[in-house]
């Protein structure tokens, strides 16, 4: 659940019902007292807190929580629109927050960080129930090896130390994009890393141990992939010149990078010849991995996969516009023979954080094609799809061949 903590009753119904628009649980307080006695009563996973309150202000009731145990690792992020200042955003750092956000506030920005948040959170906690249910299960291996014991203890002690560096460099989320990029993931590779010596040195033959241990494995790699891809949908939102970009170019680099898995899943991929466009390489580069990358991931057992890339100039922004030679918007689509999905949930497909597959399954975040969203509106596009279970999938892309792209979008 999240608290939301501000004085002016207004600021509270607005951002309440952005929360809840995403399916969020929301509680609400009027004031620092109110809402020191909530938490005390209430377990919240996230608390977002307006700066300039009467009588406790959102630093005071921040410093609060930061020092007790209780309450210390509940994420806390300051909203303010008149506070506005170097010194007062660094006070809210100091004081224990996790994000310092100004008004107005971004909707879109606003539900990116609190789900994030809320992702890190929540694995937090079934990392720690794993480590205490790995500590029971040490110590019963104990009376039965001895010779085991030094060895199992300290790889404990390393795996907690750096379970604290994370909740530590947590903290730092001030400065998002380049956190994640080095902060987060070193720790989570290096949890990886030790679990699996523990599981391949010590736990060989304990099945409920072994067990413990893989679901700590997955959870850390999701976790990896999940701050990989936050970090590419946070950089959409920076200021890249456009150029002369030839999508031929960018594809068969995008081919190149999947060579492995291509071959190995004898996979074949046709590609008609692209135009070239006004646009930011990068991010193409991003929408053509992230749609051949799905092409590959959700191919069918028992079919060789079978990708096909076509373009064609139309005359209008328009799926459905015709063909002409002297057009200024290209149609290209990606078409394969996959496992598909059912066009009902077609809006889904493109939500952060939304999936129709079993995750268990195909391994991923349920970002990508939100990426590939955000890039081809960023650049004045229109994206959809069309499917049907097990008859493959064939995404549509409409982009102007020259364009003044939305820096600001």
């Amino acid at each position: 659940m999240i608290l939301i903590v501000d004085d002016i009753e207004a600021n509270i119904i607005a951002l309440r019902k952005i929360l809840e628009l995403h399916n969020l649980e929301v509680d609400t307080a009027n004031s620092g007292e109110e809402a020191l006695k909530k938490i005390l009563r209430t377990e919240y996973s996230l608390i977002i807190m307006d700066v300039q309150m009467p009588k406790m202000d959102g630093f005071e009731v921040a410093e609060i929580l930061a020092g007790n145990k209780k309450t210390k690792d509940i994420p806390v992020i300051f909203l303010s629109a008149v506070n506005k200042q170097k010194k007062f955003i660094s006070k809210g750092y100091e004081t224990g927050g996790v994000e310092y956000i100004t008004k107005p506030v971004d909707p879109d920005l606003l539900i990116l960080k609190v789900k994030t948040f809320l992702k890190i959170y929540n694995q937090q906690n079934e990392l720690k129930i794993v480590r205490d249910l790995l500590s029971k299960e040490i110590e019963i291996r104990k009376k039965d090896q001895e010779n085991l014991e030094n060895i199992v203890a300290e790889r404990t002690k390393e795996l907690v130390l750096k379970n604290e560096e994370l909740e530590m460099r947590n903290h730092e989320l001030q400065q998002f994009s380049w956190v994640v990029s080095h902060d987060l993931k070193e720790p989570v590779r290096k949890i990886q890393i030790f679990i699996k010596i523990i599981k391949e040195k010590f736990l060989i033959q304990e099945e409920k141990s072994l067990d413990y241990i893989d679901r700590t494995i997955r959870s850390a790699e999701r976790m990896q992939n999940l701050i990989t891809d936050l970090l590419e949908y946070s950089r959409l939102s920076s200021n890249v010149s456009p150029q002369e970009t030839d999508l031929n170019l960018i594809i068969n680099e995008v081919i190149a990078d999947f060579d492995y898995l291509i071959e190995k899943k004898e996979a074949t991929i046709l590609v008609d010849n692209m135009p070239t466009l006004t646009a930011i390489p990068s991010q193409m580069r991003q929408i053509f991995q992230n749609l051949i990358g799905n092409s590959l991931k959700f191919a069918q057992d028992d079919v060789l996969p079978l990708i096909q890339i076509t373009s064609e100039l139309i005359a209008e922004k328009s799926f459905d516009s015709e063909v002409s030679e002297n057009g200024n918007y290209c149609r290209i689509k990606v078409k394969d023979n996959g496992i598909g999905f059912d066009e009902n949930y077609i809006d889904r497909i493109f939500m952060i954080f939304q999936s129709l597959n079993d995750r268990s399954a195909y391994e991923g975040t349920g970002i990508g094609l939100a990426i590939a969203k955000k890039i081809i509106e960023k650049h004045n596009g229109l994206i959809t799809a069309q499917s049907a279970p097990n008859k493959g999938a064939t995404f549509i892309i409409i982009l102007p061949l020259t364009n003044q792209i939305n820096l600001l979008q």
